[in-house]
């Protein structure tokens, strides 16, 4: 099906209820804010989920829905099968109201209260806090950067999987914030680890698809100790306020335990329709949009490092290897980052998340959310250009 892609026109998102637009002042202090802060974006959703959504709307009736039927699951194979060369076993497959409640389950599973969860930082700050509210340890093993690129410390994260009371790593997938896609060399590595010392292996790849080299899903790693991988269509396709996720758990009886959860415990065995009808039209019908919707990201990328590094000879702003969200280290400017944020808002009238968001990893930081027109780009980072002269 062909339709016009349109990414430039700015879209009204205000009195939507929209977090990012109508809530901004929640976290900043001061509403009527430019937010390029929560990860969704600006952007009208492709033509064929709308379709989809306003067919299934034209039924008058609304009721208990499922997921567990081949159209859900063969859209999801065929999505692997053709983006990423993956071949699935789609007895694999649960669904889940979202990432971060597969995750929490997993944890649960995995883990026992006063145990270690693993992790990368800086780190989505959803990671603590679901960690800390299941009562286990964060156990945050730090990336080295090197001129804007992230690498693992691979002898503290071994020492760290080493440790008994340490039993789940979770895996950010391409990685958040940083945007880092972790190569074939280093998935097995950390596959090899995690096996040695029998680490279970939750992947978040909710990122997968916006990405500008190769992703290779865990499910292509993870055969040997338990292991899942739990993402959307949510993120790529801009769809978060449908609910919906799924993961892929190859182990029968956490797979088995995972559904006993869902269902008779926090009684979520129903979907909602519009979630598995929009991950099915993204699924089937979305790549058009997606491979546009890449290459749309990584201009506005490209435009960041140009014009950041014209400004600031001082900044390398390295281009990620995937997701719509700059991770600025502005730390060579030794800059008052609270005073620099102050500006922004009271001056600029602009919202951009701080590093310091992410952890202590992510301290001279900032996170700038570049899915949405170029129009908006332009303005957010001509703030940040001004707000860094005022204190130079």
């Amino acid at each position: 099906m062909l339709y016009d892609v349109d990414f430039d026109t700015p879209i009204d998102r205000k009195g939507t209820y929209c977090t990012q637009w109508d809530y901004v002042s929640d976290r900043f202090g001061q509403a009527d804010l430019l937010p390029f802060t929560i990860s969704d974006m600006d952007f009208a959703i492709p033509q064929p989920i709308i379709n989809a959504l306003k067919t299934r709307l034209e039924h008058p009736v609304l009721g208990y829905s499922r997921w567990n039927h081949d159209d859900f699951k063969s859209a999801i194979r065929h999505w692997y099968k053709t983006r990423f060369e993956c071949d699935i076993d789609t007895e694999w497959l649960v669904y889940g109201p979202s990432v971060i409640y597969i995750v929490s389950k997993l944890i649960e599973q995995w883990s026992l209260p006063g145990q270690g969860i693993v992790f990368h930082t800086p780190a989505y700050d959803a990671f603590d806090k679901v960690i800390a509210g299941q009562g286990r340890k964060c156990i945050r093993s730090r990336l080295i950067e090197r001129i804007g690129r992230f690498d693992i410390d691979w002898p503290d994260f071994e020492a760290k999987l080493a440790d008994e009371n340490n039993t789940v790593l979770l895996l950010c997938s391409p990685h958040n914030p940083t945007g880092r896609v972790w190569c074939q060399e280093e998935l097995q590595k950390i596959a090899d680890l995690c096996d040695k010392y029998q680490v279970s292996v939750i992947s978040d790849e909710i990122h997968m698809d916006i990405c500008f080299k190769p992703h290779r899903p865990y499910v292509d790693i993870g055969r040997d100790h338990r292991w899942a991988v739990v993402t959307s269509a949510s993120k790529s396709f801009n769809i978060p306020a449908l609910t919906g996720a799924y993961a892929l758990i190859a182990d029968k009886k956490s797979h088995n335990q995972y559904l006993h959860r869902l269902k008779e415990v926090d009684g979520l065995s129903s979907p909602s329709i519009l979630a598995v009808l929009g991950t099915m039209a993204a699924y089937n019908e979305g790549e058009r949009w997606l491979t546009a919707l890449n290459d749309y990201v990584l201009a506005n990328h490209e435009y960041v490092r140009d014009t950041l590094q014209s400004a600031f000879s001082e900044i390398i702003y390295q281009v990620p290897d995937s997701t719509y969200l700059a991770w600025i280290d502005l730390s060579p400017l030794n800059l008052d980052m609270k005073a620099l944020e102050k500006t922004l808002i009271e001056t600029f009238h602009v919202a951009i998340m701080p590093g310091s968001t992410y952890g202590k990893a992510g301290k001279n930081h900032m996170r700038l959310n570049l899915g949405c027109p170029r129009s908006k780009v332009e303005v957010g980072v001509d703030a940040l250009i001004q707000a860094i002269k005022r204190q130079r």
